[in-house]
């Protein structure tokens, strides 16, 4: 599309229903991991750096918000399953809502993604296998020193029982926190993605082999958060062809669409819609089985499922008005060029230049450096908020 096109003409930038949400745009902050919790908590840098990126009908997904003491993997990332924390959320939702812009909770457990560094009383991690990540990947501990990941605990049948109930109390947490709505992390290599992947999923109970029983935990969890809190304000989040942590299926298309299907027939039998399904696009892939790349995948995954679908992968302005004007997705989820453009939205209705970003600072524990500390266009759109006294 020119860049001489005006406002009204491109996709990317036109309104959009969302459920019981008027978005006033489709660009959406992609949920990401940046470390800067300390203690587990939001904090001052949060509420600035939310705030800064929310926008009059835009929405915003946190980064991957733990919901128990065993859902972590990763240093300094904050959770959703403590009074304080749930009062420390509120901070940021009141900030985000001050924009008039709407933030959703990505619920997050890192199952096997995780070391004993982390674990109450330095136990083993917790998956759908006994299997450990190999070493082509890392486990970064809370000193940043890196080392192999564990073997994990395979858990039991009754141990999904509660974390299905652990997933809609920490809803109904995130709730009170004030956030619109909770996204389900069902990808990139976590509990939920163990569960649904064939290359680490190897039960022989009812969670295991089919990709019906294989996807039967998120669907339990889909189940019981909108019994929560309903399905206006429920997401999930999917990843049939990401790898990360060797997070492999022998057949993605087949795996998403299962997927679809069951989230389809569970809100034909609900008589409402979720509010989305996100998945995530590849920025480079190429299925073995000659299914196409990632994004042949997520547009069969559009045409199947019926709702609004968000999709992320390393898009452009462009990429993302193609994708949006010929129907791939509704809505495009950026993540680092939104770390780099506080104001993307403004930058991209303007067709202004771009900061780049620096990945070195993406997963420090700093609260300014790379954080809240890149330029906007013009000095009057950073409303900056002070650190407490």
């Amino acid at each position: 599309m020119a860049s001489g096109d005006s406002v009204e003409e491109i996709a990317l930038l036109a309104p959009y229903k969302m459920g019981q949400f008027q978005l006033s745009h489709r660009v959406v902050l992609a949920p990401l991991t940046r470390c800067r919790g300390l203690n587990g908590l939001p904090n001052h840098a949060h509420v600035e750096y939310y705030s800064q990126r929310a926008t009059p009908g835009g929405l915003l997904i946190t980064e991957a918000t733990r919901i128990s003491s065993t859902a972590g993997g990763l240093p300094n990332v904050p959770g959703i399953y403590t009074e304080e924390q749930v009062q420390a959320w509120k901070k940021v939702t009141e900030a985000v809502h001050a924009k008039e812009a709407i933030i959703f909770c990505q619920l997050w457990h890192a199952g096997r993604a995780s070391h004993p560094a982390y674990q109450p009383g330095g136990a083993a991690p917790i998956s759908s296998t006994n299997k450990p990540i190999s070493s082509k990947w890392k486990a970064t501990l809370p000193n940043g020193t890196q080392t192999d990941y564990p073997a994990p605990r395979s858990i039991s049948a009754s141990e999904i029982f509660e974390l299905v109930e652990i997933y809609k109390q920490k809803a109904l947490k995130a709730i009170r926190a004030g956030f619109d709505g909770v996204e389900i992390h069902g990808a990139h290599g976590y509990l939920l993605d163990q569960f649904l992947k064939d290359s680490i999923n190897d039960r022989t109970d009812e969670y295991g082999g089919s990709i019906d029983n294989r996807s039967r935990f998120l669907m339990q969890v889909v189940d019981v958060v909108v019994s929560a809190i309903g399905a206006e304000k429920t997401a999930v989040r999917i990843s049939p062809v990401i790898d990360f942590y060797d997070a492999v299926d022998s057949d993605p298309l087949s795996l998403g669409l299962g997927i679809v299907e069951r989230l389809n027939k569970f809100q034909e039998a609900l008589g409402a819609k979720l509010a989305y399904l996100h998945v995530t696009q590849p920025r480079s892939w190429r299925d073995p089985v000659g299914q196409g790349d990632g994004s042949e995948l997520v547009r069969e995954l559009r045409r199947a499922y019926q709702g609004t679908l968000i999709t992320s992968g390393g898009f452009t302005r462009d990429s993302g008005i193609e994708a949006v004007a010929q129907g791939d997705a509704d809505l495009i989820a950026y993540g680092r060029l939104f770390i780099s453009n506080p104001d993307l939205v403004k930058r991209f209705k303007l067709n202004a230049p771009l900061n780049k970003y620096n990945r070195d600072t993406f997963y420090i524990p700093d609260l300014v450096v790379g954080y809240t500390d890149y330029p906007f266009l013009s000095h009057e759109d950073h409303h900056s908020v002070p650190a407490p006294s």
